[in-house]
């Protein structure tokens, strides 16, 4: 048999030529963190940008999109919005987190951007902002991301709504006011922003007061919630009364409408205490200040409790319907599509 194999090799020596071709010369498969890391490489290369010099490297796929597309006309020069967007993705990318390249954009970033820090209120720069998952276990997806300063962001780490109640619980109890850097102020904000994008129960989103108004573009899961912020943010803008009054006209009975009435009493005095604030985030945080009086949250619990989810939610649409919302409202069917829940955000 092996004289036969012998002869059989020597005869067709093309055959044997074409197989050292293919075994020699043939390019490997490319994985997808790869392909996303020479797109990356020549992302930057077309906006202009260098990579960080940590992936300047031969061996790393970012590199070498880089150096290939180096040659290439620059687009436009790169917008903060667009080297944020390349560090965001780079970011990602080298922890192996999903990236929702459709929807995440530089002009998403751009409408995420505040100048003050949602949790902490400290002025943001370039050398304290950055871009958090709302939700640990979900990727760099649009709804699930927001502004804030790298301080809240490293106290935050990957705490769910649950550890961060907790933390709020045991400043509020002391002795210590302060943990990881931040106050009980600070903590109750990060519970709530992350209460809007965990799943509860309408009985226990009805009673979560809003310390902190829901980042654009984030999706809010608790109809409740997104009824709540609504109505909270109809008194940042003039004509808010008339609005609210035909927003009440759309409550279904008139014990709704009593108690609606008697939250708003409730809410309005404090919040127009403060009517001589010019700058939009000192009349956010007026807003949200105003939650946190005992007297607020209780004649809210108390009107939020007679509804349904549905009833929420259909109070929602209705209202944006009427255009008596103050932003823009977008219903989503699937809240958690692109985000990469079942990787628990991690790239595929």
């Amino acid at each position: 048999m092996q004289a036969t194999l012998n002869t059989t090799v020597h005869a067709t020596p093309s055959a044997l030529v074409q197989y050292d071709l293919d075994m020699d010369d043939a390019p490997a498969a490319i994985s997808a963190h790869e392909r996303v890391g020479l797109a990356l490489g020549r992302d930057h290369a077309l906006h202009g940008i260098t990579p960080p010099i940590a992936h300047l490297y031969p061996q790393s796929p970012l590199q070498r999109g880089w150096m290939a597309a180096r040659g290439r006309a620059v687009r436009a020069p790169a917008t903060p919005q667009v080297e944020l967007w390349l560090a965001l993705r780079t970011h990602a990318w080298a922890r192996g987190r999903h990236f929702e390249d459709l929807l995440v954009t530089p002009h998403l970033l751009g409408q995420l951007d505040v100048g003050h820090c949602p949790i902490t209120r400290e002025l943001l720069g370039d050398d304290n902002r950055s871009v958090d998952r709302v939700r640990d276990d979900a990727g760099y997806a649009s709804g699930n991301l927001a502004i804030m300063s790298r301080r809240a962001n490293r106290a935050k780490g990957d705490r769910g709504m649950p550890q961060l109640r907790d933390l709020a619980a045991s400043c509020a109890a002391g002795p210590i006011t302060r943990i990881g850097g931040l106050l009980e102020a600070d903590w109750q904000r990060l519970t709530v922003l992350a209460s809007f994008v965990t799943p509860l129960s309408h009985e226990e989103a009805a009673q979560i007061p809003l310390r902190v108004l829901p980042p654009n573009r984030l999706r809010l899961f608790n109809p409740i919630q997104a009824l709540q912020a609504l109505v909270t943010r109809q008194l940042a803008t003039p004509g808010w009364s008339a609005r609210l009054a035909r927003l009440e006209a759309l409550l279904p009975n008139d014990q709704l409408r009593t108690d609606f009435n008697r939250f708003l009493l409730a809410l309005a005095p404090r919040v127009l205490a403060a009517a001589e604030l010019q700058q939009p985030h000192e009349i956010r945080w007026a807003l949200e200040d105003a939650w946190a009086q005992p007297l607020v949250m209780k004649r809210w619990s108390r009107f939020a409790l007679q509804l349904s989810a549905e009833q929420a939610e259909t109070l929602v649409e209705r209202a944006a319907a009427k255009k008596l919302s103050p932003v823009h409202v977008q219903r989503h069917d699937d809240a958690t599509d692109g985000w990469a829940l079942a990787s628990a955000g991690y790239a595929a």
